[in-house]
């Protein structure tokens, strides 16, 4: 809380506006929220509700809440004030009735978040702590609907509702209670003081997690991971220790590996990207990754391998360039607490954290860390680990063919354009709000709003799966038309992701464009380009599309001929 006070304002390209209302005294959770916002670069504006004013506020359109118009509203309830009374002896009324007040405790819940999703606010609701406490002790498990299952229930119904809602989801208030302690989380004292539920030593924990909707929201969560190997994936160095002495399950540190690596797995499978970077002989390691019994990663399992000689920069500056992504995307695991410097150093947009001293650690260690959180994972992201692999063979084919047009047509690529639905717009969220190299206008939209713009007849929003001979790339670009009129389209957003660039697809898709357009009688298509520090690559397409500059836009008459690169089939 002092240290929010020393807090300069700055300039950050990030900001977001952070609600925080709930049931009982919420002390220090907005200046936590500035001082861990401003730790990860994030300009943070909160706003906290007056005591137990979460209904008022939440129910009254004109309250100041809605005034304030955060981009994400935390909602903190605990259990003691949903069950007043019935808390200390919920027996007193027969079990029908306790079953009709769970059922009308959620009524009430969807009461609020009906009230509040007509807001462009993303809403974050707690569940509530399974209590330890019953009036009938350890009975309490053998009475029908009793004091643990009316909350087991309540959860349980709570985490059906807010599957209904885009913008609404569940924060696992008891699993941070069951993971640091109920006598260390509530403190009687402080309730008594000043009906604060959530220890001050504790908030500070809470607000860590409470972060990973915050980076997700922007956009900022990571999404591949760049892991050492000697004492990192394996324990020993395996060029002295050799091939059976590193330890890799049989042994209690060895076992510690093998847990890290399944975790590891866990995230790859779901579309974290994994990647080598390593001093070492490339055939020991090989081996290793290859053939070892106990090795749960394997050679497929990594988009990119450097395991060389090199220094551990130009590596990681190589595993970009390989995986087509920005620094900021990524995270380095290495044990060794030089080359975390130097890494952390010299590529300031890489994030390493420092990796426990003990390898029993790891495992807890990653799935502390809040970087990898999404709030939809689709069919891309399960797939990214084989679309990245389908990758290298691109590049493969790439350094066999004697010129990029013969590549080009060798690849066979297939492009195939559909509408905003329910399938397709998480994915065009998603890529709004992570797409940075080639987009041209760098606007973020949630998912509502994707759902606001394909309901709107003046608007058309469509994005475009792309497949060639090695696989099938998903939905990697995105567009989105505002009919001024009906002489005139403006290209609200127009973008691509960075995995496909690089082979005019989005001359392909901009041709398509252009010609629904003319189809439809229009007589030129605008699009501003808005600038950033890392969308040069729009900058540098945009003269060659037949656009021209016309002040701030750049325009197509309609008249001209609209070209398309041969090499790309619409099916």
């Amino acid at each position: 809380m002092n240290k929010a006070q020393n807090i300069d304002v700055k300039n950050y390209d990030n900001k977001i506006k952070i609600a925080i209302t709930g049931s009982f005294t919420l002390n220090g959770i907005s200046e936590t929220f500035i001082v861990k916002c401003a730790e990860n670069k994030i300009d943070c504006n909160t706003f906290v509700s007056n005591y137990s004013q979460y209904n008022q506020d939440i129910l009254n359109s004109n309250s100041d809440l809605y005034s304030f118009f955060p981009n994400v509203t935390f909602l903190i309830l605990d259990t003691r004030s949903i069950l007043g009374q019935l808390f200390f002896n919920p027996f007193i009324i027969p079990v029908i009735e306790r079953q009709k007040f769970i059922e009308n405790k959620i009524a009430e819940i969807k009461n609020l978040i009906d009230a509040y999703v007509k807001t462009k606010s993303k809403l974050i609701i707690t569940n509530f702590l399974i209590p330890t406490y019953s009036s009938y002790g350890i009975y309490d498990e053998k009475i029908d609907y009793g004091l643990k299952e009316m909350i087991y229930d309540l959860n349980q119904k709570l985490s059906n509702l807010v599957k209904n809602y885009s913008s609404v989801f569940l924060y696992d208030f008891n699993g941070f209670v069951t993971r640091f302690g109920e006598t260390n989380i509530f403190v009687p004292k402080q309730y008594y003081f000043g009906d604060i539920k959530i220890s001050l030593d504790y908030i500070p924990k809470l607000v860590d997690e409470l972060m990973g909707f915050v980076k997700t929201i922007l956009g900022l969560n990571k999404k591949c991971i760049v892991l050492d190997l000697d004492n990192t994936l394996w324990g020993g160095i395996v060029g002295e220790d050799g091939f059976n002495g590193i330890q890799l399950g049989g042994s209690p540190i060895g076992n510690a590996f093998v847990e890290f690596q399944q975790h590891l797995l866990a995230l790859q499978q779901r579309g974290i990207i994994l990647a080598i970077n390593s001093k070492n002989n490339f055939e020991d390691a090989l081996q290793v990754i290859k053939e070892h019994p106990h090795m749960i990663l394997r050679e497929n399992n990594f988009s990119s391998m450097k395991i060389n000689w090199n220094d551990k920069v130009s590596n990681m500056k190589e595993i970009a360039n390989d995986i087509n992504i920005g620094l900021d995307s990524m995270v380095f695991f290495d044990d060794d607490l030089g080359n975390q410097e130097y890494v952390q150093k010299s590529l300031k947009q890489v994030f390493v954290p420092k990796m426990p001293h003990d390898p029993t650690d790891y495992s807890q260690f990653l799935q502390d860390l809040n970087e990898f959180n999404v709030l939809k994972i689709t069919e891309e992201d399960q797939k990214r680990g084989e679309m990245y692999s389908q990758e290298l063979e691109r590049k493969y084919l790439k350094n066999l063919s004697y010129s990029l047009e013969n590549f080009l047509q060798e690849l066979e690529i297939k492009m195939k354009f559909l509408p905003a639905d329910q399938f397709t717009i998480p994915r065009i969220s998603q890529l709004t709000l992570k797409t940075n190299q080639f987009n041209l206008t760098t606007k973020r939209y949630q998912e509502e709003d994707i759902q606001k713009f394909s309901d709107d007849k003046n608007m058309i929003v469509e994005c475009v799966k792309i497949e060639d001979k090695f696989g099938n790339n998903g939905i990697t670009g995105v567009y989105i038309i505002r009919k001024n009129n009906s002489e005139e389209w403006l290209l609200d957003t127009f973008l691509l992701s960075c995995r496909i660039m690089g082979k005019d697809i989005e001359k392909g898709i901009l041709a398509k464009i252009l010609q629904k357009a003319k189809d439809e009688g229009v007589k030129k298509v605008k699009m501003q380009y808005i600038p950033t520090k890392k969308n040069k690559p729009v900058e540098e397409f945009l003269p060659n599309t037949g656009f021209t500059n016309e002040g701030d836009y750049w325009v197509f008459d309609l008249k001209n001929e609209i070209m398309s690169p041969k090499h790309l089939e619409v099916i």
